[in-house]
């Protein structure tokens, strides 16, 4: 059986287990969110997507 999500729930879900079994306060988890939205707006943002893409690429185990 195959399950698709999206990575932005993987990684919520991440946040949210973080936040409620590690101790991370709230607004380190949010500032690093803003930190990310703002990041994807500068010239590293194609990087960071190609980077992203070959990585999940690579766990899911198709390469093209």
């Amino acid at each position: 059986m195959t399950v698709s999500l999206p990575l932005v729930f993987v990684l919520g879900f991440f946040a949210w287990g973080a936040v409620k079994f590690l101790g991370v306060r709230t607004w380190i988890v949010v500032l690093v969110a803003l930190f990310g939205f703002w990041l994807s707006h500068t010239f590293l943002a194609p990087a960071i997507e190609s980077g992203t893409r070959s990585g999940v690429d690579i766990v899911n185990g198709s390469h093209n």
